[in-house]
């Protein structure tokens, strides 16, 4: 039976995974690009391998920020991810056992750089975001919106 439409499901957060080359000032370049262009980078992560690296993105204007990817050759990828709001590292660890509990694999948590409101929060790319947010949810965890985030 599917899990009825909520605020998360009907506005997610979406990441960008940007392929930048492995050379000095890509990074730099794709920062700049956002910022000169009044979207504000609210989560980062890099993964950096030996040809390229992978910038993992979130930022306050999805659409704006995928025009400036496409129209200045930053390929990319999208995806939801969900993004919960914690008070403190105790919530981290009651995040991740009420993900273990419920048997959900989670392929990789980040966290915010700022939000408006100035509350913490992470990036969790799970298994089963909708089961994922379910439970979370039902944990009194605040599961964010896209409109959360933006500015």
């Amino acid at each position: 039976m599917p899990l009825p439409a909520t605020s998360v499901t009907r506005d997610p957060v979406r990441q960008f995974s940007v392929f930048a080359e492995n050379r000095v000032g890509r990074l730099y370049d794709l920062i700049g690009l956002l910022k000169d262009n009044n979207v504000h980078v609210m989560a980062i992560t890099v993964l950096d391998t030996t040809d390229s690296a992978i910038v993992r993105l979130i930022v306050d204007d999805p659409d704006r920020a995928r025009e400036l990817m496409v129209n200045n050759d930053f390929p990319y990828t999208e995806c939801t991810v969900l993004a919960v709001e914690i008070n403190d590292e105790g919530d981290l660890k009651e995040v991740l056992a009420a993900l273990l509990e419920a048997e959900i694999n989670v392929h990789y948590v980040y966290c915010f750089i700022k939000r408006p409101g100035g509350k913490t929060a992470l990036v969790i790319n799970a298994e089963d975001a909708d089961v994922a947010a379910q439970t979370l949810g039902n944990h009194r965890f605040k599961i964010l919106t896209q409109a959360d985030i933006s500015r």
